[in-house]
């Protein structure tokens, strides 16, 4: 096998390991002020991810910097292509990182609400942008021999992107509700519960779809096994939403994820973007790819390091893995910043491991 189809197996990792991270994250965001209605379950919802959020947003950096890096001219043109649409990304994400931090600086219901919308609308923009990105990866975008862009803003807004972006979004609310499902406790937990069950027909609905359609994009006559696998995924998260099995359910919801976006990248190969205007204008893997000698240099860096980090955010997983309590109806205090927060949040872990207090920040 080429370096350069090693690397491109690699960034496509890459992305799926953003989207089964991040996705049950924002899912988190999307939700919280739906599973939580108060302050305090509202603040408990929020510090189910807090020791992860902004670790799990390391992987989109890294999927950036490695086609930047393997695939300079795939970069230059993906980049500069969804120019807008990224600005948008990086707004929803910085959006919604400043909510973290801002939401309890004062003690004003319509500074919190401000803040609660942020975060909510952030991470809903976020898997949805990207999802249209994605999916105009395989519909095809308006590419001239130069492989330059030739289209507007409004070109990008593609029938199959939308719906990919739709899908994305779908998934990433039901992880987040299976993952508060298996995180809190109490009413909250009810509550992401009968979210996870009712939602779940809408993903599923949405994800057979995405398999029909992506599998009509490439001209096939039937989808790749690993679409099959997220149809089967998102099918066996419905079910095991009925029977209440919250941790089989996340987990099978998360493989949903997972295979719908590994399903671009195997549908896309041996192209990297695909020209609407004459498929000879098409970026490959092979034309796109850096010199030998980097993506060996690049190849050692990898091996050495991607282990690294995958041990230390399993070991942070491992660390805040208990279940979140809220706090005593009436026990909000007030905060070190001067605002009205509740008291700390109790969490089941086992001995010796740390529990997941604080802000999310």
């Amino acid at each position: 096998m080429s370096l350069h189809t090693v690397w491109f197996i690699i960034v496509a990792t890459f992305w799926c390991g953003f989207f089964f991270l991040e996705g049950f994250d924002f899912g988190v965001g999307i939700l919280h002020t739906v599973v939580g209605k108060t302050d305090g379950e509202r603040r408990m919802v929020i510090n189910t991810i807090g020791p992860f959020w902004d670790g799990n947003e390391v992987w989109l950096i890294v999927a950036g910097a490695a086609i930047f890096a393997a695939f300079p001219q795939w970069y230059a043109t993906m980049f500069s292509t969804f120019y807008l649409a990224l600005l948008l990304v990086l707004v929803s994400l910085i959006v919604r990182g400043v909510s973290f931090e801002f939401r309890g600086k004062m003690d004003d219901p319509r500074w919190q609400a401000t803040w609660r919308w942020c975060m909510t609308i952030g991470s809903a923009l976020v898997p949805f942008l990207l999802g249209v990105a994605l999916g105009d990866l395989l519909n095809g975008l308006p590419i001239n021999s130069h492989h330059e862009y030739t289209g507007s803003f409004w070109n990008l807004l593609t029938p199959f992107g939308i719906y990919t972006g739709l899908t994305f979004l779908s998934l990433a609310v039901l992880t987040g509700a299976n993952f508060l499902a298996i995180k809190t406790t109490g009413a909250v937990k009810e509550r992401s519960d009968a979210v996870s069950r009712r939602f779940s027909w809408v993903a599923a609905a949405l994800t057979i779809g995405y398999i029909i359609w992506s599998t009509i994009e490439i001209s096939g006559v039937l989808p790749n096994p690993v679409a099959i696998v997220a149809g089967l995924a998102v099918l066996a998260a419905v079910w095991l939403g009925t029977t209440h099995s919250h941790g089989w359910a996340f987990g099978v919801s998360a493989v949903a994820m997972v295979s719908a976006v590994a399903v671009i990248f195997i549908n896309l190969y041996t192209n990297v973007m695909v020209s609407s205007t004459n498929s000879a204008y098409n970026l490959t893997v092979s034309g796109t790819s850096s010199g030998s000698y980097a993506l060996k240099v690049m190849t050692v860096v990898a091996v050495i390091f991607t282990p690294l980090v995958l041990a230390y955010q399993s070991w942070n997983y491992w660390v805040f893995r208990g279940r979140l309590k809220a706090p005593p109806q009436g026990s909000d205090q007030p905060g070190d910043d001067g605002s009205s927060s509740p008291a700390p949040v109790a969490a089941d872990v086992a001995p010796g491991a740390v529990s997941g207090e604080g802000d999310a920040g």
